[in-house]
């Protein structure tokens, strides 16, 4: 009976063990860093992407995390500022969630927002603005969902058997682990560049690249290495990048003021040269998620070119009136430069040879509920 015992413990310790994840990245990219308390693995990948799609998890019962994040968009939305479930506004743009798993930071101007598992909470639970506006509503979601078989069987499967698993701690480590998954290394690109094929960019694509590395736009300073942006982390790294920046977007009293409900990390600072920083998005699948910059007032990509190569936007009437060039706030980066018409569609062509269609139709990342 004891032998008996064993074996049929070290049966079950080899039927719990999970699979190990395969991160399916071109050869030579570092794996991101995963939290230890949440290890990657198939199984929480897809509770992770059936709670994503979750309409039942907002106070309407119409609202998800993809509702802001869409598959078609890379993950974004298409709007200037979010939407949230009560038709509440948000004050900042939805930002693309295309390798959020290197992302260091994972806000706009949060420095301290490092956790795709604390951050989940923000939409949930949130309050100003509201976003799924699950306030007060814990026991609730935990009772469908233990209530629901798909999620009985998909929580057992990811973390062990039993109402217990189903939790919230659990749940936002799930949808952690899909978000993690959501890994965008398919563009033409990435075939040029990683993959050898030398013919999977066009010439004015490459001229494009050329420009932006060159010290004369200076673009790589901000949306550097393989994803594009420099607040980055990886197995590889020493230490985390982290970095916010004033691009001159705005600058109302013209001394390098920002609208007061958009300041920046100054908003958790308080320190005046945090005025207007912000963080520099991934330019992977940039094409796919307009408008841009964080408050979503920049429609088309021409026109941020036009934004950075004058140095800084000019707004001339409204609430907002103002020369961003002159932002005493604004990064030494942003100084603007000359750009031909050949150039800028050169630099267009290079942009958008990033995105990467395959991505935005993968069935591993789209809605698995029925219709």
């Amino acid at each position: 009976m004891f032998l008996l015992a064993i074996g049929l413990s070290r049966g079950l310790a080899v039927a719990n063990s999970p699979p190990a994840y395969a991160w399916n990245l071109p050869a030579g990219l570092p794996r991101p860093v995963v939290p230890a308390d949440n290890p990657m693995t198939p199984a929480r990948v897809e509770l992770g992407r059936y709670l994503f799609y979750e309409t039942r998890l907002s106070i309407t019962g119409k609202h998800a995390c993809a509702s802001c994040h869409e598959q078609k968009r890379a993950f974004s939305d298409g709007r200037p500022v979010g939407l949230g479930a009560t038709g509440e506004q948000h004050p900042r743009n939805s930002m693309s969630l295309t390798n959020v798993a290197y992302n260091s930071v994972l806000t706009w101007a949060n420095p301290g927002m490092t956790r795709l598992e604390i951050q989940a909470l923000v939409p949930m639970f949130g309050e100003h603005p509201i976003e799924l506006g699950l306030s007060g509503r814990e026991d609730q979601i935990l009772a469908m969902l233990r209530q629901d078989p798909t999620y009985r069987q998909l929580f057992a499967a990811a973390f062990g058997i039993g109402d217990r698993p189903i939790n919230l701690s659990n749940l936002t480590k799930a949808l952690a682990a899909f978000e993690r998954s959501l890994l965008s290394f398919n563009s033409p690109y990435d075939r040029y560049r990683f993959g050898g094929d030398k013919n999977a960019i066009s010439a004015a694509a490459k001229r494009g690249e050329r420009l932006f590395h060159s010290e004369q736009l200076e673009c790589f300073h901000c949306h550097g290495g393989f994803n594009f942006a420099d607040s980055t982390k990886h197995e590889r790294l020493a230490f985390t990048e982290v970095a916010f920046h004033n691009t001159g977007l705005y600058n109302i009293d013209g001394q390098g003021a920002y609208p007061a409900h958009n300041l920046g990390v100054y908003q958790l600072t308080g320190k005046t040269t945090d005025m207007g920083k912000f963080k520099a998005p991934t330019l992977r699948n940039i094409a796919l998620t307009a408008p841009y910059m964080h408050d979503g007032s920049i429609a088309t990509l021409e026109e941020v070119l036009e934004h950075y190569r004058v140095g800084g936007r000019t707004l001339p009437t409204g609430a907002y009136a103002g020369v961003g060039s002159k932002n005493p706030y604004k990064s030494h980066f942003v100084s603007g430069f000359e750009l031909t018409a050949a150039e800028k569609s050169d630099l267009l062509a290079f942009l958008h040879s990033l995105t990467d269609p395959s991505f935005v139709v993968n069935p591993a990342f789209s809605n698995p509920h029925p219709p």
